[in-house]
């Protein structure tokens, strides 16, 4: 057996040769001097030779953790230098699958499950927020310290939810690439516990007394604004749906409804699955479809809107062109303006709904009317599964319609007609 002081005195001489160790191993010293451990092996039957590294960088004891690491390959069955070149194959592929790419795959693969408002805020945060410190490293080179790191500077500037979400995200990017065997682990999870934590959830303001609602909505119907904004603000107020749905809401959403006639006891909007705020299996399930009865009230407003946006796809549609819809942010500047940012927003009237109607229900509603009035909300209601929503949603049609009525006729109560909101005002063309 060699040792140290023999590899540490050996020179090059005329010719090369060779100071052998056990097991096939030995010192290959050039005539230059040059000194490198060499394996001696046989594999099917045939004699084979493999270099392990230059001597010193590779010592003595490292020479033979190597051997004996290719003998155990060798009673595998494998190769020894087949094995050392799929290594360096493997990473070397390993280095040029960054993060950015596995990130940008596992979107790619999810984008036709989302919203595209949903898919739009996933790459814009990735992209703001994660991607410019971990896009070009190597994914198996990434540990929970990088990304601690990267989120720590969400967290500083106090996006607390967001920095939460970002960790979500990375989590999934990287479950996905466990399953595509291109990381072993997911470096994103012990940050979980370790994120600053959540601030409360947010509540909406919202007056939940009917006097005080009754003030609310006089308050923005006074207001110097814009007709369409008023009557989308009414039909909020009256039908108590997220104001998302109110400012996408398209007259093919609209059935049963003849706008010239005084009477239309059928009305109801039929709000699609996918506009809903669900699981996503449930978006693409028609049978999850939110119908919306209208109250009398309700097609007032329809009816008003309609000398305004006839010509556009909208029922609601934008200041600036009726082919867009309205403004996102149109309602709650209205809110803003008039004051009533800490006593009520637009999404209060859902809150104010809730809280009123199931008052009223306490003294004069039946025992299913706590459940009619989520699912009037687009809520699951207690005690009911997502399955058994699927044969209740469109349940009790009539008794929402009723609730509805009663709703519309407490809240407008010394109110102006829906025509006088827009008395004076002109049909706008295209």
């Amino acid at each position: 057996m060699l040792t140290d002081a023999q590899c540490r005195g050996a020179k090059g001489k005329d010719k090369a040769y060779k100071l052998a160790d056990t097991g096939g191993l030995y010192l290959h010293v050039s005539p230059t001097g040059h000194r490198s451990w060499r394996l001696k092996y046989r594999y099917g039957g045939k004699e084979r030779l493999r270099t392990l590294g230059t001597y010193p960088e590779l010592g003595l004891r490292d020479a033979r953790e190597q051997r004996d690491a290719d003998k155990r390959l060798l009673r595998e069955g494998k190769d020894p230098n087949t094995e050392a070149k799929r290594v360096v194959l493997a990473n070397r592929l390993a280095a040029t699958d960054t993060f950015e790419l596995l990130a940008r795959e596992w979107y790619a693969k999810q984008t036709p499950r989302w919203k595209p408002v949903h898919a739009k805020d996933v790459i814009e945060s990735l992209e703001r927020d994660v991607l410019g410190d971990l896009g070009a490293l190597p994914v198996t080179s990434i540990d929970t310290a990088h990304i601690q790191a990267t989120l720590k500077k969400v967290e500083d500037r106090g996006a607390i939810e967001t920095a939460h979400r970002l960790r979500q995200r990375i989590s999934a990017i990287f479950v996905y690439g466990i399953g595509e065997k291109r990381v072993t682990a997911d470096p994103a999870a012990p940050l979980a516990k370790i994120l600053k934590a959540k601030p409360p959830t947010r509540r909406w303001p919202a007056e939940t007394q009917i006097r005080k609602v009754r003030e609310v909505l006089k308050i923005v119907e006074d207001a110097e604004v814009t007709p369409i904004v008023k009557l989308a603000s009414r039909f909020l107020a009256l039908t108590a749906q997220r104001p998302g749905m109110i400012r996408w809401l398209r007259w093919e959403e609209i059935h049963d409804c003849n706008l010239e006639a005084d009477v239309n006891r059928d009305a109801i909007w039929i709000v699609p699955a996918e506009k809903m705020k669900q699981e996503i299996t449930q978006r693409q399930d028609d049978s999850f479809d939110h119908p919306v009865p209208l109250s009398p009230a309700a097609v007032d407003v329809l009816r008003e809107a309609w000398k305004f946006s006839a010509d556009s796809k909208y029922v609601f549609p934008g200041q600036h062109s009726i082919q867009k819809p309205l403004s996102e942010n149109a309602l709650s500047y209205l809110y803003l303006r008039e004051g009533l940012r800490r006593r009520h927003v637009p999404h209060g009237w859902r809150s104010a709904f809730s809280t009123i109607m199931n008052e009223w229900v306490i003294e004069n509603g039946g025992p299913r009317d706590p459940m009619i009035v989520d699912l009037m909300l687009a809520h699951i209601p207690t005690g009911i599964s997502a399955s058994e929503l699927r044969y209740n949603r469109a349940g009790y049609i009539e008794r929402r319609r009723k609730l509805a009525t009663i709703w519309s006729e407490m809240l407008l109560e010394g109110a102006k007609p829906a025509q006088d909101i827009v008395q004076g005002r002109r049909r706008r063309k295209i």
